[in-house]
């Protein structure tokens, strides 16, 4: 197909390319507590989290249609909703009838790209790379559980690959934009291709509990320290707001200058985000009694690593893969990185040297309480929230989403049969409101980018901007 065409993208015109149109019983699956607990956290921050890759030309808007149509035949949790039970029953994944697939594809012809601002790449741009509005959150209640948007520019396109945390976390947002490409490279060659039905795969953590005994888990919670929330991001008022999103780019020079630093402290780039984030949030809080006293943030471990061995087809199904930790530090004011550095990597070589075990106590914790039913669960979520507001404390969070490779999404044809380039690739992460606060960060060919997706009214948007250049001016 021409780029230009007009494209009808109607279910009706993509049973007629030849796809399954039969209907089927709606079946499903209970949903594991790591989703269960993402789809209740959306009381303090809206779970969708979205990946924009920026092309320098036009896909086949066909071929990308069908590509995410098939993406939902072969999984059935991807056709599914996010279905609570009765009274108190617990929450299950629940296919939706086939009509409703289509909310699956979003496509805006040049210049209605949804977000009320144009998206371009050239020097006119009214909406730069990434995006300043965010795009529409995904409803994880009534599916299907993948979004992509292809959004038609002059210069080239735009595609949105959305998710909801209760579905999964931001790595399996990345393994599901891998296979959205692949299938679309498969389909290029042969249109008659499908990917291989993956059935109702367990997304439980049992592979991880699996490999511990009963002694190890009962010494794991014994471990277990609960979460102290000792400081916030300063906020004008609680409440909602107009969802914004700030961000901030190094440059390789950047990178090469932390690589640099790591080198000489024993500290990975990681480790130095961690650190500059905690001293940029030290600095825009201003608050003399944060000097000498501990701080907290808590930041995120991916277990695929631990949990899936080479060639393990689990490793690539989309699910929830990630625990949380605190990693708190004292330091007075004025501070530098080099202060804060040797703490920081003494709390991650610590937590990397557990292995496995660095999230068990966390999967535990979930375990435990959802096996109270419902009615538990919405204790603690009501304990949380009541804590929140009580303190009016909430500890960041940080997340290194880690780097974007091109080769995991190309080759790609367009539509003018033009092999196309990867202009820029981004993660869009949850919009939060007081009184949560999440940064992410992300790198595309030695490029770094720190995101915040927020709500502006109770958040400044001027104070989460020079937070982002506070960051910058605390790395090497």
């Amino acid at each position: 197909m021409m780029a230009g065409q007009v494209l009808s993208l109607s279910g009706r015109d993509i049973t007629e390319r030849g796809l399954s149109s039969s209907m089927t019983p709606p079946t499903g699956h209970p949903a594991p507590a790591f989703d269960l607990f993402n789809v209740y956290f959306e009381r303090i921050y809206n779970p969708t989290m979205h990946i924009v890759f920026a092309f320098d030309g036009h896909l086949d808007a066909a071929v990308l249609q069908t590509a995410t149509r098939r993406l939902l035949e072969s999984d059935p949790y991807l056709r599914s909703r996010f279905a609570e039970g009765d009274g108190d029953g617990m929450p299950r994944w629940e296919e939706i009838p086939e009509a409703e697939w289509e909310r699956a594809f979003v496509y805006h012809p040049t210049g209605e790209d949804g977000t009320g601002q144009g998206e371009g790449q050239g020097s006119g741009d009214v909406n730069p790379f990434p995006p300043t509005t965010p795009p529409a959150p995904l409803d994880v209640r009534r599916g299907p559980q993948l979004r992509v948007t292809l959004s038609r520019e002059t210069g080239g396109d735009r595609v949105t690959v959305t998710c909801h945390h209760g579905f999964c976390d931001a790595g399996g947002l990345r393994d599901i934009a891998r296979m959205l490409f692949a299938t679309c490279r498969n389909l290029q060659q042969a249109p008659d291709y499908r990917p291989a039905s993956a059935g109702w795969y367990d997304r439980s953590m049992k592979p991880v509990l699996a490999r511990f005994t009963e002694e190890e888990m009962r010494a794991a919670r014994d471990r277990e320290e609960p979460f102290v929330d000792r400081w916030r991001f300063p906020a004008e008022r609680t409440g909602r707001g107009t969802p914004r999103i700030a961000s901030h780019t190094l440059t390789p020079e950047r990178l090469r200058r932390a690589k640099a630093f790591g080198k000489e402290h024993g500290a990975t780039i990681n480790d130095i985000m961690i650190g500059a984030f905690f001293l940029a949030f030290q600095k825009i809080r201003d608050d003399p009694t944060d000097n000498g006293a501990p701080r907290s943030l808590l930041t995120s471990a991916d277990l695929r690593h631990y949990v899936h061995g080479a060639g393990d087809a689990g490793a690539c199904h989309p699910m929830n893969r990630s625990v949380a930790y605190e990693v708190t530090l004292t330091t007075g004011g004025g501070a530098c990185l080099e202060d804060v550095i040797g703490q920081v990597t003494a709390v991650t070589k610590q937590r990397k040297a557990e292995g496995l075990a660095m999230g068990l106590g966390c999967i535990l914790f979930y375990e435990e309480i959802c096996s109270g039913g419902m009615p538990a669960v919405q204790q603690f979520f009501d304990a949380m929230m009541g804590g929140y507001e009580t303190t009016g404390q909430k500890n960041p969070v940080f997340s290194n989403i880690g780097i974007f490779r091109e080769e995991d999404f190309l080759p790609l044809v367009g539509g003018d049969d033009r092999p196309l380039r990867l202009r820029d690739v981004c993660l869009l992460p949850c919009v939060c409101w007081p009184y949560g606060f999440l940064m992410c960060l992300s790198t595309f060919r030695d490029v770094m980018r720190i995101v915040v997706a927020y709500e502006e009214g109770p958040y400044a948007g001027e104070t989460v901007e020079r937070f982002l250049g506070l960051v910058d001016g605390y790395l090497p």
